[in-house]
């Protein structure tokens, strides 16, 4: 309920912001207060919306929920289960739209779920989970790099012009995390090479945990076909780029932007979604409308992409699809 009432508040937050922003703008084309309504200007351009790619773009979305559920029976198979594919794609399909209400819980369903119809332990589905999202991790920080790296130009712009950073002080920055990042691997190599006899209770239970979720990676070298493993995870991630990219052809204030712009949009959008709000709501609107703004949109029409995205895969995508799930589910599994 605490992230819920922050994503709320964030999103009310930027309402008002926007608000300001557009009656401002009104007044400089010299159109009443009565006539600017920021609503109506959000209603007008849905309405404008290329309905066409927002449903290629769904088509998208669902062929990434397929890549999942294919790469989910993968981490299952060695375990000694044949979960179907339904099943599978059902029950995360559920998952999502648990998320919508309770961050988080999908997870727990998704794994509560596949046990009921498919009799495999909880923990061991739970665990498959897990190791699904460590894997997103992975792919995620690698995309973080590469975003970086194709617009760094793009980025440091930014910095200097917004927040009056000097490019040398990023790069710093930069060098920084990566040195903290090193010795933090070293202590905590240091740290689980030695005994657990003589340490703290609490020292070992961190051991323990830690020692566990690297286990949890070495697991995958179990999975029968492990380029097949690999190329769904890929597909999974080039799914969700397409999705913002191809959004950009949707709305027209955004048409122009190139694909490495959509990279930035998607790299932003992602933490958004990481931040344990419902479906990333309002964390993921303030980062997508901040990246358009770094590529030069004007704050409106960013925040118009940001509400027209989310609505289309968030709300309407898991909403439909889970409740068809929660419909079917049942019935094919009497």
């Amino acid at each position: 309920m605490i992230f819920l009432s922050l994503g709320i508040l964030i999103l009310v937050m930027m309402w008002r912001s926007q608000s300001a922003s557009y009656l401002e703008q009104c007044i400089q084309d010299g159109i009443s207060s009565e006539n600017c309504s920021l609503f109506d200007r959000i209603v007008d351009d849905f309405r404008s919306v290329n309905w066409l790619w927002i449903v290629l773009v769904l088509f998208i979305y669902m062929l990434s929920n397929v890549f999942r559920s294919w790469r989910w029976q993968q981490l299952l198979n060695p375990l000694g289960y044949r979960p179907s594919f339904l099943n599978c794609m059902g029950t995360l399909m559920l998952g999502y739209f648990a998320n919508l209400g309770f961050p988080r819980s999908g997870e727990f369903i998704r794994a509560g779920s596949i046990s009921k119809y498919e009799d495999i332990p909880f923990e061991q589905s739970f665990a498959t989970i897990v190791i699904g999202r460590i894997v997103d991790v992975l792919m995620l920080l690698l995309i973080i790099g590469l975003a970086f790296l194709l617009s760094y130009d793009i980025f440091i712009n930014y910095f200097e012009h917004n927040f009056n950073v000097p490019a040398h002080k990023i790069l710093l920055g930069f060098g920084i995390l990566v040195g903290l990042g090193v010795i933090s691997l070293l202590v905590l190599r240091y740290m689980l090479s030695k005994p657990d006899e003589g340490q703290a209770k609490i020292f070992v239970k961190i051991k323990s945990l830690i020692r566990n979720f690297l286990e949890g990676l070495t697991s995958i070298t179990k999975v029968e076909n492990k380029k097949l493993f690999w190329l769904y995870s890929i597909g999974i991630w080039l799914c969700y780029y397409f999705m913002t990219y191809l959004c950009f052809y949707a709305f027209e204030p955004t048409q122009h932007l190139s694909a490495i712009a959509g990279l930035v949009v998607f790299v932003f959008g992602t933490l958004g979604i990481v931040f344990p709000s419902p479906g990333g709501m309002g964390s993921y609107h303030f980062l997508v409308t901040q990246a358009l703004i770094i590529l030069g949109i004007s704050s409106i029409n960013s925040f118009s992409f940001a509400m027209i995205l989310y609505f289309s895969i968030q709300l309407f995508g898991n909403i439909v699809f889970g409740l068809i799930s929660l419909v079917v589910l049942p019935i094919i599994n009497k």
